[in-house]
């Protein structure tokens, strides 16, 4: 074991792999080229439309030990996994990797494939029962957590070969080109599948939508799709809104939103060209509502806003506050309906969303971010992925990615949750380091990191609530006191990737 520059003990290797100890948000270089897929012909009058799903497990080659991908942009709703690995099974295949965008609490299906060894490995993100029971040893199942921005470098790098890319497409025509914007199971953007298609050594649509050639818009062409296969169905849209989607009408956490949207009017950067990202949760869009207000009543225009969107942003976009939305993924049914109709409603991939190891990732363009967070430390380190029990729980999203390249990232949460404080002396896991955290706002007071004192200066100024984040942590645990410590075994169950491929930390299995 090594410490990593956080003080935290990694491995030297991690189911047969070396790691590379997390050393600052911008040390670590790139090396070698990106990785391409092999060379394929196909002649005219050639079909590649296969008859069932179990046809093209056998026409893709799949074996034992290889590595699968789907895309998660179905959220809660998707069925295609589920399938997959039962006709991956019902063929005799074991030890596969499923190295998806990520994994949702309704894959929680697969835990009986993990156990008869089906499922080796996740190479993703696992969110809900799977990651539970990993956590607590009762299923051994080694797991690499990245973000989107490192899942992507990972997969164009090649250091996660996919061998099989198995891609939703809620419209697809006979000859493979894919649109996610129109059909039963329409998900709006395909930016998580497209490095997929670019990369996988083969690549089959399933649909349950086939239309007449050619399908437009086109999210992912003709020419990186080997197979077609037709599905009964994709999954349920309905079931992408897996989190509010709703401005809270909590007080806590409209006085939060308050006061987040002041430190991005105090800090100068609500001006011309404003570009802007939150996620879905109800405090990050109530502070979306008043920087939209804001930005109203100042006749203020952005560049853009991205991420997954939300109808929040579509509606910015309508009103003509942005000029553009990159989206890599849609987070409602109304950013679906929007993609397919809005120019300025622009498909982007993974890769460039958030990816450091290319030549400029849109994140690297944002002026302020509204994350979130399970727990924070007095020195600005966030986790997002584990809970107060200790159980991997979460995927990073877009979290470390996002506060690595804006100007201005912002982490908003209440103080406490369940009478446990959020602000800690150590957390259970540093998902984001607090170098590239620049506010904490809480809902008693905001905490500016020490590399900000200008902005400290300003907001101290305009009477807003400055305190030093111990102060904030002292206040809260007064109330809680101070919560027992979780206890662990040794067993390293699954690593949580910095996006560069360092390995920031690692999760461990919970005590009994």
């Amino acid at each position: 074991m090594v410490r990593n520059s956080l003080g935290r003990w990694i491995p030297e290797t991690f189911n047969g792999k070396a790691l590379i100890p997390y050393r600052d948000p911008f040390a670590l270089q790139p090396q070698g080229m990106r990785a391409s897929r092999p060379l394929t012909r196909v002649n005219p009058g050639a079909s590649k439309v296969l008859g069932s799903l179990r046809e093209a497990i056998e026409a893709s080659g799949l074996r034992d030990g290889m590595c699968i991908s789907t895309h998660h942009s179905l959220r809660n709703g998707d069925v295609l996994l589920g399938q997959l690995v039962r006709e991956i099974d019902a063929l005799g295949i074991r030890g596969i990797t499923i190295a998806s965008s990520s994994i949702h609490p309704v894959h929680a299906e697969l835990i009986p494939y993990i156990e008869k060894g089906v499922v080796a490995g996740f190479e993703c993100g696992v969110n809900g029962p799977i990651g539970e029971q990993i956590s607590r040893g009762l299923l051994k199942c080694p797991v690499v957590v990245r973000t989107h921005g490192g899942r992507a470098r990972a997969l164009v790098a090649g250091q996660v070969p996919v061998d099989v890319a198995f891609i939703a497409a809620p419209a697809c025509d006979e000859y493979g080109n894919l649109s996610g914007s129109s059909g039963p199971a329409a998900c709006g953007s395909l930016g998580y599948a497209q490095v997929d298609a670019e990369h996988a050594r083969v690549v089959v649509a399933v649909t349950d939508n086939l239309q007449p050639y050619p399908v437009t818009p086109v999210s992912i062409p003709q020419t990186l799709v080997d197979y077609v296969v037709c599905v009964p169905t994709l999954g349920d849209p309905k079931k992408i809104v897996s989190t509010t989607t709703r401005i809270t009408t909590d007080p806590v956490g409209l006085q939060i939103a308050q006061y987040a949207a002041r430190v991005i009017e105090v800090s100068g950067l609500l001006r011309a060209g404003f570009s802007f990202q939150t996620g879905s949760g109800g405090i990050s869009l109530a502070v979306a509502n008043h920087v939209r207000t804001l930005m109203r009543h100042n006749k203020i225009k952005g560049s853009f806003g991205c991420g997954g969107i939300t109808g929040y942003f579509v509606d910015m976009l309508e009103e003509g506050l942005f000029q553009t939305l990159f989206d890599v993924q849609c987070f409602d049914l109304k950013a679906v309906e929007s993609i397919g109709r809005n120019l300025n409603h622009v498909e982007i991939s993974a890769d460039m969303y958030a990816n450091p190891f290319n030549a400029g990732a849109v994140v690297n363009r944002l002026d302020a971010v509204i994350l979130g967070a399970t727990e924070i430390d007095t020195r600005f380190n966030v986790n997002v992925n584990t809970e107060s029990n200790g159980y991997l729980l979460h995927n990073t999203g877009g979290h470390s990615d996002t506060a690595a390249g804006a100007k201005l990232a912002i982490i908003v949460a209440p103080t406490m949750r369940g009478r446990l404080p959020i602000i800690r002396d150590e957390l259970t896991t540093i998902t984001t380091p607090g170098d590239t955290v620049d506010v904490v706002v809480t809902e008693r007071g905001i905490a500016v990191n020490e590399r900000h004192a200008d902005l400290k200066r300003e907001l101290l100024r305009c009477n807003l609530p400055v305190k030093d984040i111990g102060q904030i942590q002292e206040e809260i645990t007064q109330i809680t006191g101070q919560p027992r410590p979780l206890e662990f075994t040794d067993e390293v169950v699954g690593l949580i990737e910095y996006r560069d491929g360092s390995i920031i930390d690692v999760v461990r299995r919970v005590a009994d």
